[in-house]
């Protein structure tokens, strides 16, 4: 029987990531000041007196919102409380209540599963008088706590423990591994709609714009009575070109999805072809020793047998990613012997000029024998004449 699910659910920016990393003790949850920053649901193992269960983390929900991923993020935390034995409801109690908070809580409030309300940013225990406003939500005394520095998670997590029993939900922590594969590329390679495709729903938020994934999400799927855990990832580029903290988060957990998969699945977007950030990401997985499987996606837009060749020769590239890291040496060898003969030129700058003016005597030399070469051919003004005139050139 699988662990019970927990799921945390609430506005953006209340401190849902927060709260999981609090209770299940990690930083796995991408925790940042800018809303919106979780988008697809992801799961994490937690424990509390000796009951295992799985927290699952959700995207900020706005009803009325014209961010573009919102429609998906909403059903992906919907969905998430659909499947929970329990539902966290967290709430800001800093900022006070807000419209998206009763929208939620209309949501909340038609869940089969028991609801708790959690009022999180109660950092002073003796000033919890702005929480009780909660109360006109409609989904039960709130539960004070401080998801940043602990206070009321003790008592919250004794209480989620007992819900849990009651309803009979407790699982067997110590049911099959699964085989880990991590699904891995560079961005927009089409990496989500292959989860998605793999564990035949709608698990990763699909979209063009590059860099949607942000976090490493776990699917667990069985097929011909094996275990699989498939870990969609973020794109991965190098680290020169992230910009900013978030992108930078996603590369973290995909390295850490890179160090405990079994295979990794590198995704290539045939559209392009392979490039150097596609031999990077391979290096990856094969300087951590996982084994790798190569998918061409997008094939089908590939346009003749001329073009699907170059694609397949250029997967030799790939297949060994440690030519690229010998190329590399080869560079960095070459520019050091660039600029120890820059460093010889600096120290001994006697030798270098003496080494010009022989240069410069020789050609002048050359200049002298063939100048008198020409004299002697032309002895007379007669034979002055006979060179080819020169055009004029006025201003």
């Amino acid at each position: 029987m699988s662990l019970p699910l927990v799921a945390i659910v609430g506005r953006p920016n209340v401190g849902k990531s927060t709260l999981v990393n609090r209770i299940a003790q990690t930083n796995d949850a991408i925790v940042h000041e800018m809303r919106g920053v979780t988008r697809d649901r992801s799961y994490h193992a937690a424990d509390w007196n000796g009951m295992d269960f799985m927290l699952v983390d959700t995207g900020g929900i706005e009803v009325a919102s014209d961010d573009a991923f919102q429609k998906s993020i909403r059903s992906q935390a919907l969905e998430a409380a659909a499947e929970a034995d329990l539902i966290l409801f967290v709430v800001d109690g800093k900022v006070g209540l807000q419209t998206d908070d009763e929208d939620v809580a209309r949501i909340m409030q038609k869940s089969k599963a028991p609801v708790l309300l959690v009022v999180n940013k109660m950092d002073n225990p003796q000033a919890e008088d702005g929480m009780w406003e909660f109360m006109s939500l409609g989904v039960g005394e709130g539960w004070p706590i401080s998801a940043t520095h602990g206070h009321g998670t003790g008592d919250l997590l004794d209480e989620v423990v007992r819900l849990l029993r009651e309803t009979g939900a407790e699982g067997d922590p110590d049911e099959e591994p699964a085989i880990n594969v991590a699904i891995i590329g560079r961005p927009n390679a089409g990496k989500s709609s292959l989860t998605n495709r793999l564990t035949k729903g709608e698990r990763s938020i699909v979209s063009p714009v590059s860099g949607t994934t942000r976090d490493a999400i776990d699917t667990l799927v069985t097929h011909d009575d094996v275990l699989y855990r498939i870990v969609d990832t973020a794109g991965l580029r190098r680290k020169s070109q992230i910009s900013e903290d978030v992108e930078y988060y996603g590369f973290v957990r995909a390295m850490k999805a890179i160090d405990r998969a079994d295979v990794a699945v590198l995704v290539i977007d045939s559209g392009i072809g392979v490039t150097n950030e596609d031999q990077r990401v391979a290096n990856y997985a094969k300087e951590r020793g996982c084994a790798m499987v190569i998918v061409l996606n997008k094939w089908d837009i590939v346009e003749g047998p001329e073009s699907k060749q170059k694609v397949r020769e250029a997967l030799d590239d790939v297949q060994h990613p440690e030519r690229l890291a010998e190329a590399a040496e080869e560079k960095l060898a070459q520019a050091a012997e660039d600029v120890r003969e820059v460093a010889q030129a600096v120290e001994h700058p006697s030798e270098i000029v003496a080494e010009a003016k022989h240069v410069v005597a020789e050609k002048k030399e050359a200049f002298d024998e063939t100048t008198a070469t020409i004299a002697a051919e032309f002895t007379s003004p007669a034979d002055a004449r006979k060179l080819p005139r020169v055009p004029s050139i006025r201003p």
